[in-house]
């Protein structure tokens, strides 16, 4: 499949929400993964959140880039992903399915070639939904939308578009989502000040409550294990995050949130640990 396009639509704006979303948590967690040679990963995952204990088992299994994964929860639910690349040339199916709901079931073909890129998501089921999105472009700019459309109530559940423009040290974004009610504006920086970290800000705004959130945020490169991400909005909500590889593969998170504007709160801490044997 080619990587030189626009890319898919929910690649619009995710350099930018990865340095203000991504590992940031107050869950406790813990995930134990090892791999064979033979492309078999299994993973392990055990996570406290507000006082409630979950967990679950995944197993992948990779032959020819074909790829299966099975992943069991506590709540006795089974996910089964099949990924399939190139049945057509350049195109990537993925069928999926959670028992014991099998009116679950979905399968999803993306489409990337060097000026477009395609996704449509059925249903497999008696009133299916149906999502299709699509981008036009270079690897430099691209254009796109988003929709889904439910056949149970014969009407579009969701529309979004969006416009990314990439350069080598920074990209923009924006995206109008909610059918037109609320907009995204994201700008990204790669710095050499912050060691090949990079700073990020985005600007949300809601039409009909006329709510502005402005989010700004940075990633730091202390060295080539250590990595430290801090961001500040607009309604005193701070958040910081350190992650620190352990060993090969193997990663120590830990983060914070705090409101500035209300101190007498407790932050709420969040602690993830990577093992990989």
């Amino acid at each position: 499949m080619s990587n030189k396009g626009p890319g898919l639509f929910s690649d619009i704006g995710k350099k930018s929400r990865d340095i203000l979303t991504k590992d940031y948590n107050s869950d406790h967690k813990l995930t134990i993964s090892s791999s064979t040679n033979t492309g078999f990963d299994l993973n392990t995952t055990l996570v406290k959140s507000r006082g409630l204990s979950s967990g679950d088992v995944s197993t992948k299994f990779n032959y020819k880039n074909n790829t299966v994964h099975v992943k069991v929860d506590t709540e006795s639910s089974v996910l089964t992903t099949f990924t399939i690349p190139d049945i057509v040339a350049s195109t990537k199916t993925i069928a999926s399915v959670r028992l014991p709901d099998y009116n679950s079931g979905k399968i999803e073909v993306q489409y990337l070639h060097d000026h477009a890129a395609f996704t449509t998501a059925v249903g497999l089921n008696s009133s299916p939904v149906v999502d299709f999105s699509a981008t036009i472009g270079t690897p430099g700019i691209a254009f796109g939308a988003e929709t889904s459309y439910s056949t149970s109530i014969g009407n579009f559940t969701k529309y979004n578009a969006g416009m990314c423009l990439r350069m080598p040290t920074s990209n923009a974004s924006v995206i109008l989502a909610d059918k037109g009610d609320s907009m995204k504006v994201s700008y990204l920086r790669q710095l050499d000040s912050l060691n090949g970290g990079a700073a990020a800000g985005e600007i949300s705004r809601r039409f009909s409550t006329n709510d502005n959130t402005l989010t700004v945020g940075c990633s730091y490169v202390v060295d080539r294990r250590t990595l430290v991400k801090a961001k500040l909005n607009n309604h005193g909500n701070l958040g910081a995050l350190l992650q620190h590889e352990l060993a090969n593969k193997s990663f120590l998170t830990i983060s914070g949130a705090f409101e500035t504007k209300a101190l007498e709160r407790s932050p709420k801490f969040g602690f993830s640990l990577l093992l990989k044997p």
